[in-house]
């Protein structure tokens, strides 16, 4: 055979020699370490001053193999100058979403800072003011400020996967591994220990206790700021939604002075308004078409006085007013292109046209993310010294859409797609009968209503003696309670009595 052929044939096989050769192994992934940054600051509280460490960092979570799977980001503030941390509790705090940071409640007051936000209205452009906070819990609480994986700092690293937390129950045990960290390498272990959930929160709190009780970590109280911990009223053709909002809007239409006839002081009228929710208004729900015309003619006129909007209007949506039509529609009747906000309603947002049906934005987002936002972003560098290449996610909307909302009740193993996590609370309540709960809810909160609440706990199949636990408190703001001013010092001032309250009757 010609030595030219040989060289033609080598030639042809050059490319496939090529991609069947070895190729040298990827160069190793550099090494997942928990970073950390650690400076000092002082708060007044009421005359008390109070010198705190301040710790930006991260934990590691890792699987059973030992491998790393996400860097959960937290924020802690510790008293100083405590010897004993047995008589110093320590509370973790998270926001909800699912996908949001807890930028909110880190900002919000509670902690050792505040962003300065304006009141019910949007906040001017920057420079943005963040004050040292006369609110906050560090004279009877270390608090340690959560992002959930996926939001603020937090992510997913090494062999983790996004659907390894982000879901009703991967979160829990996120968090759960989390605190169980937390706990080893601050020498925590026997320290009181608290829960502070706000919005979807709430969710996680009520699971995670339950969650932590089997891990062999007991809790001493759980805080649930706007809960959402029954997602099962939402199917189409269930009423009790219906009746668990009326309340809402009465607050709201009060607020705005849209009743035909207003009291001067709410509760009195929120009283009225839930006796007739849950007796004639879910009678005539329960009745649906059969609703004969002089009883609906009553409930349509109970209705327009209780909510402000007109008896055309309520009859033509056969008595039921879903929260965004509501809100399009409040003031609408008097004539403005206006929206109430579904976060906190006593912001308002302008609609496309006088037509709109459901507002396309949070009036409340709107008008508070950039100052929040901002003064984190400066808060985190300038004072905690925490610096990262990352962009801080304050919310991220790939979390929510991924959701994985199934979760099985206690002893079940199938999941219910619509999460209700009251059973769990429950249940922990009933294996823990030292636990006490603190239910703070806002009047003008359209997202997670606070009559809502109310009736998940009445309906949780607990004796009397441990609903007894339960302690609810209700505030003339929103979802976020403390953006406005004087509900952020109530709700301090609540807090504060459940803590020496749950201490001094463990």
């Amino acid at each position: 055979m010609p030595k030219r052929f040989h060289v033609l044939v080598l030639s042809a096989l050059a490319p496939t020699l090529a991609i069947a050769a070895p190729r040298p192994p990827p160069p190793p992934s550099p090494p997942i370490h928990a970073r950390k940054s650690v400076t000092h600051g002082t708060v007044v509280v009421d005359g008390q001053r109070i010198r705190y460490t301040a710790t930006a960092g991260t934990i590691i979570l890792k699987n059973q193999k030992n491998q790393p799977t996400a860097s959960m980001f937290y924020v802690a503030y510790t008293k100083d100058g405590v010897h004993n941390l047995s008589k110093r509790p320590v509370t973790f705090v998270y926001n909800g979403g699912p996908g949001s940071s807890t930028v909110w409640l880190l900002m919000g007051g509670l902690g050792a800072v505040r962003a300065v936000t304006t009141n019910a209205h949007p906040t001017p452009p920057p420079p943005y003011r963040v004050i040292n906070s006369t609110t906050s819990l560090l004279p009877v609480t270390d608090l340690v400020f959560i992002d959930a994986v996926g939001t603020g700092y937090s992510r997913v690293v090494g062999v983790g996967k996004d659907k390894d937390f982000w879901g009703v129950d991967a979160d829990v045990r996120s968090f759960g591994q989390f605190i169980r960290r937390y706990v080893s390498e601050h020498d925590r272990w026997n320290s009181p220990k608290f829960l502070l959930g706000e919005s979807y929160g709430t969710t996680r709190s009520a699971n995670l206790v339950d969650y932590l009780q089997s891990q062999g970590i007991a809790c001493n109280g759980v805080i649930l700021l706007s809960s959402i911990l029954n997602y099962g009223d939402s199917w189409p053709g269930t009423d009790i939604r219906y009746v668990t909002y009326l309340p809402s809007y009465t607050a709201v239409a009060w607020y705005h002075h849209v009743l035909p006839v207003e009291p001067k002081h709410l509760a009195p009228l929120i009283q009225k308004v839930e006796h007739f929710a849950r007796t004639a208004y879910a009678y005539a729900l329960f009745q649906g078409s059969r609703l004969g015309p002089a009883r609906l003619r009553a409930v349509l006129q109970k209705l327009h006085d209780y909510t402000g909007l007109s008896v055309r209007f309520l009859r033509a949506v056969h008595l039921r007013v879903t929260p965004s039509r509501f809100r399009a529609e409040l003031l609408r009747a008097q004539g403005h292109e206006r929206f109430v906000g579904r976060l906190d309603a006593r912001f308002e947002g302008t609609n496309r046209d006088g037509a709109e049906e459901f507002p396309d934005y949070g009036a409340l987002m709107a008008a508070i993310s950039p100052a929040y936002t901002a003064a984190f972003n400066w808060y985190v560098r300038e004072r905690l010294h925490y610096v990262s290449h990352r962009p801080y996610r304050i919310m991220n909307g790939k979390v929510i859409e991924q959701w994985n909302w199934n979760h099985p009740f206690p002893g079940s193993e199938y999941p219910w797609p619509l999460p209700d996590v009251a059973p769990n609370l429950a249940d922990a309540l009933r294996k823990n009968p030292h636990l006490w709960i603190f239910s703070g809810n806002g009047y003008f909160d359209l997202a997670t209503p606070f009559y809502k609440t109310e009736y998940d706990f009445a309906h949780m199949k607990l004796p009397p003696s441990l609903l007894k636990h339960v302690q609810f408190h209700f505030y003339h703001s929103g979802h976020m309670l403390y953006v406005h001013p004087a509900t952020l010092v109530h709700l301090d001032r609540n807090l504060m009595s459940f803590y020496h309250f749950v201490l001094a009757h463990r």
